[in-house]
C-alpha cells in the first residue's frame, strides 16, 4: 500500500484510484487496514539481470526517477551493487567503451 501510495503521488485525488481504493477497501479487511496507516515509501529498485555481448551476464539494480512538469516522463538508472562481480563487468565495459587517447596509442618514449 506504501508504494501504491508514492505511485499515486500528485494523483491521489484521481476518481480511478478512488473507485479503486473504494471497490478494494469493500473486499479486502486487509487492504483496508494497511490503506489507513496512510504509509507512503516509493518502491526500491529492482534486481535486473541483464547480459551482454562483451562482458556477460549482469545484475543490476534499477532506480527509477521521475520530474514534475514533464508530463510523466521517467528516467530508469541502472547500477551494480559496490564491490560485486557485476560493478567490476560494468568497469571493464566502460573501459571498453572509452575513447583512447594519443598518449595510450603511442608507446612510451624511453630517456
Amino acid at each position: 500500500m506504501a508504494a501504491l501510495r508514492a505511485y499515486a503521488g500528485p494523483e491521489a485525488d484521481d476518481a480511478r484510484l478512488r473507485d479503486l481504493v473504494g471497490d478494494l477497501s469493500l473486499r479486502s479487511d486487509r487492504f483496508r487496514t494497511l490503506w489507513a496507516r496512510h504509509e507512503v515509501r516509493p518502491r526500491r529498485g529492482r534486481l535486473s539481470r541483464l547480459s551482454h555481448p562483451q562482458v556477460g551476464d549482469l545484475e543490476l539494480y534499477s532506480e527509477k526517477l521521475t520530474a514534475d512538469g514533464t508530463g510523466g516522463l521517467t528516467l530508469v538508472v541502472f547500477h551494480a551493487g559496490p564491490g560485486s562481480r557485476s560493478a567490476e563487468l560494468l568497469d571493464i565495459l566502460g573501459s571498453l567503451a572509452a575513447p583512447r587517447t594519443a598518449a595510450a596509442r603511442e608507446p612510451a618514449e624511453e630517456p
